[in-house]
């Protein structure tokens, strides 16, 4: 299989609709966000010595790592499709939407008990068991064969009933959602299908949040992105992310890039073919890029990536290992970021592609040059702390 692999979507048909994802309704996402006690925008790095050195007009990474205490952006998603799920179910009132409101007495009361169930390759799992755990309420957790004893661990400590299972992450969705089914329990999951696209959308709209924030951060600082890389696994983040910023930018779009494992890379799979039909990944599925090891595409997302998405990327495991270390390896005064293996992959694919010349055509074809603005987003720190630093240190 080669390392690096680059498409696009051929003659793209009528454009998705996004408007949900706007910048009035980020906003209403962000509100609620903000209303938990402990929310802090999440910092956008300016690594202008890496971008000088690299040959880039700047360099901007969002560190996930700070969000929620959690070390990872998922409990965005998460905890604003719960807080909905509990809205429409005792008839809450969307504008008053907050932490507290959810979390009240009240509200535990007219709930009742309630088990969310979800699979996992950690940080989506950790996310939807904090907030269940901040509700009071019971969380059921599949995580799929290889994961991270770590991870599993942290899930554990939000009092959730978490296992990991003999299959893989997509057959994880499915014990998830046949357990929901058979104990009345409620599915969290950003993956869709037919008859399930409510919590989905909602954690999409969730994740707005992280861009929300960035924009605003680039609007103060007068400069926006012209090239976005976005990992991905089951697209939901990425396409959040992609509608958000193709709507507040529609005058000056900027370039969106993304990034997958090739050892999972359906959506890159399904652009490739473009034929009109979802192309999923099967068997195991064992990039160390755990986050991002899915190998069936959101179908509510991959509308708005066929749409608004300009290249996408299949990569090997070495481009993520290179950009935990560049960002570990702060030059001069630059922040040192700490980015695992799902959140340090398209800083590694934007530093190969402007340091190495095999990656030239490529660099060319995305349109990076010294006038290129750069953003990516470190969705995950640390949160396996043995595999961090193992690779940090090239043992591994």
């Amino acid at each position: 299989m080669e390392k690096f692999n680059l498409t696009y979507v051929k003659n793209k048909k009528s454009k998705a609709d996004i408007s949900d994802f706007d910048y009035e309704s980020a906003k209403t996402v962000n509100n609620f966000h903000k209303s938990f006690y402990i929310y802090e925008k999440t910092p956008l790095v300016d690594l202008k010595n890496l971008a000088k050195e690299i040959g880039l007009k700047s360099f901007f990474v969002k560190d996930e790592s700070y969000r929620f205490g959690l070390n990872a952006f998922k409990v965005l998603g998460a905890s604003y499709a719960i807080a909905n799920y509990i809205k429409d179910k005792i008839c809450l009132d969307e504008n008053n939407l907050s932490f507290d409101e959810i979390t009240s007495s009240e509200t535990k009361e007219k709930l009742g008990k309630i088990t969310f169930a979800t699979a996992t390759d950690g940080n989506h799992g950790r996310a939807v068991a904090w907030t269940a755990n901040k509700l009071g309420q019971k969380s059921k957790v599949f995580m799929p064969k290889g994961s991270s004893l770590e991870r599993l661990e942290n899930i554990r400590r939000e009092n959730s009933d978490a296992n990991i299972m003999e299959v893989n992450y997509d057959d994880c969705v499915r014990l998830a959602a046949k357990f929901a089914e058979e104990n009345k329990g409620v599915l969290i999951q950003d993956t869709s299908w037919e008859g399930y696209t409510d919590v989905p959308k909602n954690i999409m709209k969730g994740y707005m949040t992280m861009a929300y924030e960035a924009y605003n951060d680039f609007r103060e600082k007068g400069i926006f992105p012209s090239h976005i890389f976005l990992q991905a696994g089951v697209g939901s983040m990425a396409a959040s992310v992609t509608a958000f910023f193709r709507n507040v930018m529609k005058d000056n779009p900027p370039k969106i890039i993304i990034v997958e494992p090739n050892k999972a890379n359906c959506l890159y799979r399904t652009a490739y073919a473009n034929d009109g039909k979802l192309h999923f990944v099967k068997g195991d599925l064992d990039s160390i890029m755990a986050g991002l090891n899915c190998g069936e595409p959101v179908t509510i997302g991959w509308p708005i990536l066929e749409s608004y998405a300009d290249y996408f990327l299949s990569v090997d495991d070495i481009f993520t290992k290179i950009g935990m270390r560049v960002l570990a390896n702060n030059i001069s005064d630059d922040k040192k970021i700490i980015s695992g293996e799902s959140g340090a992959v398209t800083s590694g694919i934007v530093y190969s592609l402007m340091t190495d010349d095999s990656l030239r055509n490529y660099r060319e074809k995305i349109g990076l040059d010294k006038d290129s603005v750069v953003f990516c987003i470190s969705t995950e720190g640390d949160t396996d702390k043995k595999s961090y630093k193992e690779i940090i240190c090239g043992e591994k």
